[in-house]
């Protein structure tokens, strides 16, 4: 598979969103048109369109220095462009992590962050939204050698003092005397901290976002590398070097840095071992050339301790140079094949049932109501009509005796029009309890006291003894937030099945809160921390700054979980009845719809075929209503979705 049909998978994929988006929208405007929405429910809508507008699928290349990785990106994705767009020559390294991407609203542009901001308790993400901070470039999209002088920024260094060095986190005493470095007055270090490129290629503009990681140093001290942008990713490449192999820091590097990053996923994840051209001997022959590659394959499977079909051998300088010549001979010898079949195939796939996963989750409890509300009227309505067609409209009799039952059935409801109300104040109550559960303020309280407690710790070990007991606490106010929980869960449950006895509603399966996957996230920020915080790397260096911004970052993740939880409890506080109302609304409705009917009937003069009639004409719009939401669900393709053939 080559590169153009990449591209055609990630158009595919961008026109599969796109349609997936106007079909929410159409089902948006349908909620509207027949009074369904709530600003609950049209929040929810609004937030997964808002998803789907910003959906993006990320490749994270990650590897030590001089293992080829950004000569790697180029040959997959820029070879068309007929230069080395990024800088990837021997001895020209990429030294700053480098996200390249399209903003449609900014154009085409190169902007850098000073490595003197690491200084700065700002995090990466804010800087981000803080463009007069950046040095910005402007880019000619239409000339790639006027791109690839711009990009030699990347690889820019500059002398300071080791003092300096050491305050920002780039001094390693032990490193450096293991390289015979001893006491040095100026130390070089890379000129900027981050990059950010914008350009309209047809892969960034189709939703492609590739994450360019340079070396162990970066990774092990920006902790935003580590504990959001390589979690955060589609997909890890990390690459390895066919004339080393697994390195000490190589493997320092996937154990710290991959493994956890990558956690638990069973996709998602692709090991290259580039410069498979260093083994090229015409003297030894194929068989010999063959053998070795399997050889080293093989070790570096044992080493990392994965399937040996995971690791991907190519020559990406060979794979560029054939791509731009148009040599198929050499293309093929480069062994690119196979890791671009992987990456236009399984990833996207991937990245397609993930987005529909969350589209269902989000709101195909709405649908699943609107199906059944709908369904529900139009099967109430058919009745009524087979059932008044059996009647004899004339029998002044009969229709009094059914105009009896009616009414009865409408005192029964208000009855229990009070019992809900009663109900409900009850289930305000415990609501209110879940929502304090989250606040802010009791979680703003755990942070501040662990930020003073660091503040008074003179030594890196104080510091990290304190971040450990900042986990604990949070874990702890989480533990009270699900047992509250779980009560109000029962409490909904309660309700539901009630109604249902009392009426025979259908069963609409309540949508329940779960604070399982913000609990999972804490947990997986806590462990990401707890690893970072105890490395060798940081305990040996004793870098105050890089601890400092790891509780800086752990903060900020685990306060923004928190927060989203908060929110989402709210919401479903607020939501959570609304099914059950939208039930015993249209139960009112169809009792008021029975006896107007009856009432319309018994006071005029027309044969029952004429009544019969206006009766079809009252079930007619519920069969439109009907139909219209059948043929978006199938739009939303919701009605057949299984992530094993999506």
């Amino acid at each position: 598979m080559r590169n153009p049909e990449f591209k055609e998978k990630m158009h595919e994929y961008s026109q599969w969103r796109a349609k997936l988006t106007q079909s929410i929208e159409m089902y948006h405007q349908w909620r509207n048109r027949y009074g369904m929405n709530d600003p609950h429910s049209t929040n929810t809508i609004l937030n997964i369109l808002t998803i789907l507008g910003s959906d993006r699928i990320t490749l994270a290349f990650v590897a030590e220095f001089s293992r080829g990785k950004t000569e790697l990106i180029n040959a997959l994705f820029f070879a068309e462009t007929g230069v080395r767009l990024l800088p990837s020559s021997p001895g020209r390294t990429t030294m700053s992590p480098t996200e390249l991407f399209y903003d449609p609203d900014g154009g085409s542009y190169i902007r850098l962050l000073s490595i003197e901001s690491r200084l700065e308790n700002i995090s990466l993400a804010e800087l981000k939204q803080k463009p007069d901070r950046w040095l910005q470039f402007d880019l000619d999209a239409n000339s790639p050698t006027q791109m690839q002088e711009a990009f030699k920024e990347l690889i820019s260094t500059k002398q300071v003092d080791r003092e300096m060095a050491d305050k920002l986190g780039l001094w390693n005493e032990r490193e450096a005397a293991e390289q015979g470095i001893i006491n040095p007055e100026k130390v070089e270090i890379p000129c900027w901290r981050h990059a950010l490129i914008s350009f309209p290629h047809p892969l960034l503009k189709a939703g492609l976002t590739i994450l360019d990681t340079p070396g162990l140093n970066a990774l092990g001290t920006e902790p935003e590398l580590t504990l959001n942008m390589l979690p955060s990713a589609q997909a890890i490449v990390f690459v390895l070097a066919a004339d080393t192999g697994v390195t000490k820091s190589d493997l320092e590097m996937w154990l710290s840095h991959i493994c956890r990053a990558h956690g638990k996923k069973t996709q998602g994840l692709a090991v290259v071992m580039n410069k498979i051209d260093s083994m090229w001997d015409d003297l030894a022959g194929v068989s010999n050339y063959e053998e070795s590659i399997k050889s080293q394959v093989a070790a570096s499977a044992s080493i990392l301790k994965i399937n040996e079909n995971t690791i991907f051998p190519v020559s990406a300088k060979q794979a560029l140079l054939a791509k731009v010549k148009a040599d198929a001979d050499l293309l093929k010898k480069s062994r690119l094949a196979p890791l671009e079949d992987y990456l236009a195939n399984d990833i996207i796939k991937q990245k397609r049932n993930i987005l529909m996963g969350t589209v269902i989750r989000d709101i195909g409890y709405l649908v699943n109501e609107s199906s059944t509300i709908t369904g529900t009227s139009l099967q109430h309505a058919t009745g009524q009509l087979e059932e008044f067609k059996k009647i004899d409209f004339q029998n002044q009799d009969l229709m009094g005796k059914l105009m009896e039952e009616t009414r009865d059935k409408k005192e029964l409801y208000q009855a229990n029009i009070e019992k809900f109300q009663a109900s409900r104040r009850v289930f305000i109550v415990q609501a209110n309890r879940l929502i304090d559960a989250f606040a802010s303020e009791k979680v703003d309280a755990i942070i501040n006291e662990a930020r003073h407690e660091i503040a008074k710790s003179l030594t890196t070990y104080g510091m990290k003894q304190n971040i450990r007991k900042l986990f604990d606490n949070l874990r702890d106010l989480l533990g009270n937030a699900i047992e509250i929980s779980n009560e109000t869960r029962n409490m909904i449950k309660a309700m539901h099945k009630r109604f249902k006895t009392a009426y025979g509603f259908k069963e609409v399966e309540p949508q329940l809160f779960s604070i399982q996957e913000y609990q999972m996230e804490l947990e997986r920020i806590f462990e990401l921390g707890e690893a970072f915080r105890s490395s060798t790397r940081i305990t040996m260096t004793e870098q105050s700054i890089v601890i400092d911004k790891l509780y800086a970052t752990l903060v900020n993740n685990a306060r923004n979980v928190l927060r989203r939880a908060h929110e989402a409890a709210i919401a479903w506080c607020h939501s959570a009845l609304i099914p059950l109302m939208c039930q015993i609304k249209d139960h009112k409705k169809q009792i008021e719809s029975r006896l107007m009917m009856l009432k319309k009937i018994d006071g005029t003069k027309g044969t029952n075929a004429e009544n019969i009639a206006a009766l079809e004409a009252e079930v007619a719009p519920l069969r439109k209503q009907r139909d219209e939401l059948a043929i978006m669900i199938k739009a939303m393709q919701l009605d057949s979705y299984t992530p094993e053939n999506n």
